[in-house]
């Protein structure tokens, strides 16, 4: 029995396939004869999706808002709030109602096999992008965060 092979075969397998991709050989994506599929035809692409009438249909609403405020969090002042962020660098360009930072893995309220993960690799502090990202992601905003190359 054959399990993939899904870009090899099918509709066009009696075909020389060095004409439909390059002149180099190949470009059958591998597979052979057989595994269904047949070969990939970009002209092929949408060619059986319907068009949707978006007017009659009835859609769920979906909010991301995931965060959960710790109550350290809640209970941080605004003047705390500032000082975290001015020891991390952290800059609030435009914003209304910009969640509090975090200073712990646990007050950004991650559930605990989250934190143990986090834990069991070695991390001991969210990274400066982390601390302000974090609340802001979960809470379902939409933010532009610039940090060092490979800080979190």
């Amino acid at each position: 029995m054959s399990y993939g092979g899904g870009y090899g075969g099918g509709r066009d397998s009696g075909r020389d396939r060095r004409d439909s991709y390059d002149n180099r050989g190949g470009g059958s994506y591998g597979g052979s004869s057989g595994g269904g599929g047949g070969s990939y035809d970009s002209r092929d692409l949408g060619a059986n999706l319907k068009t949707i009438d978006w007017g009659r249909e009835s859609l769920i609403k979906f909010e991301k808002n995931f965060y959960q405020e710790h109550p350290a969090v809640v209970g941080m002042t605004p003047e705390e709030a500032d000082h975290i962020r001015r020891s991390k660098n952290i800059t609030i360009v435009h914003g209304e109602n910009v969640p509090k930072p975090v200073r712990t893995f646990e007050e950004a309220s991650f559930p605990e096999y989250v934190l143990e993960e986090i834990q069991r690799v070695g991390f001991r502090e969210p990274s400066p992008i982390q601390v302000q990202g974090w609340p802001i992601a979960l809470s379902g905003r939409d933010m532009v965060g610039i940090a060092e190359t490979g800080s979190g």
